[in-house]
Formats: C-alpha cells, sequence, structure tokens
C-alpha cells in the first residue's frame, strides 16, 4: 500500500456538506478544516454549503450537486450520531444506489484510537449515488481529520496502490 509517484495525480472535484442547526460559516471549524485538508492535497473545492438537520434539506442539496457534472464527490460534516436531530445516513440513503458499508467500519476502527469506545456513536457511513461518491462524517474536527487522514487522503488519490476510488470513477454508472 503505497502512493506511486510515477502516476499521474487526478484532482477530484469534492463539494463540502455540513450538516447542523446551529453551525455559521463563521463557526464551521469542522467544515473549514476539511476544506483545507482537501485543497492541501490538491484536489478541487467544488463547492460547499452548511444544511439544516432536515432529512428533506439535505436530499435536496445532496441531489443538486449528485446532479452536477462538475461534482465527483461529496463529503458532509455532522448529523451522523444517535440523537433525533442526527438524520445525515437517512439522507444518504434516500439517493444512494450502492452503500460502501467498510467505510464506516474502518473510520470507526480508527477512530477508536482517538476516542475509544466512545467512537461507537457514530454512524458515519459513504455510497454512491448516480455517479458521485458520497461520505459522512461526524461533525468535529477530530473525526474530519481521523477520516481524511486515515481513509480519504488515499482512496480518493489516483497514485494509491494497489487500488483507490477515483481510478473506479469512469465505470460507477455501468450497467
Amino acid at each position: 500500500m503505497a502512493i506511486d509517484f510515477s502516476a499521474k495525480f487526478i484532482p477530484v472535484r469534492i463539494a463540502c456538506l455540513t450538516v447542523s442547526d446551529t453551525r455559521t460559516a463563521a463557526d464551521d471549524r469542522s467544515g473549514d478544516t476539511l476544506a483545507a485538508l482537501l485543497t492541501e492535497a490538491g484536489h478541487e473545492l467544488a463547492g460547499r454549503t452548511i444544511c439544516r438537520d432536515d432529512v428533506p434539506a439535505i436530499v435536496a442539496q445532496l441531489n443538486a450537486w449528485i446532479d452536477d457534472a462538475s461534482v465527483d464527490c461529496i463529503i458532509t460534516t455532522g448529523g451522523t450520531g444517535v440523537t433525533g436531530r442526527d438524520v445525515t445516513p437517512e439522507a444518504l440513503a434516500q439517493v444512494w444506489d450502492k452503500e460502501i458499508p467498510g467505510f464506516g467500519e474502518l473510520f470507526r476502527w480508527l477512530s477508536f484510537a482517538s476516542i475509544g469506545t466512545s467512537t461507537i456513536q457514530s454512524r458515519a457511513t459513504a455510497g454512491v449515488a448516480r455517479g458521485t461518491y458520497i461520505f459522512a462524517l461526524p461533525g468535529s474536527t477530530g473525526a474530519v481529520r481521523d477520516a481524511w487522514n486515515g481513509i480519504l487522503v488515499t482512496q480518493l488519490d489516483s497514485r494509491h496502490r494497489p487500488c483507490n476510488f477515483v481510478e473506479l470513477m469512469p465505470r460507477l454508472t455501468e450497467r
């Protein structure tokens, strides 16, 4: 498992969605962290917004980006807990064609090193919707860093071997 620096890097166009009833652009630290990490890695910030914890509102924003040819991937932060207002996984389930169960499993395994058994409260998840990857992360900056540094930085790097999500992008809509 390594980066093949002889291969060409392909930037991914990533939209970031913060799901929160209380955050604003002025205090969206997890969104700021995610935007900084992905641009530092050479990817393009294709869009960024904040959406309240409301399934129809989240679904509408996801669908807008899924239908936008300039967005390859969506990463959400927030709304993955177990309280009544945490509805991001339910919204994703309404739009995706395929779930990627291993993402949530790997995230919780990595997160265990940072927060111990509290990781069980996370419903981080991922899927593919009409050719667009969607990754749902918890809303803390630590969770964003764990997910990016432990999974996404390599899986969204076209040079990662033995395989990566980027090389599959042209085939995501095949039947």
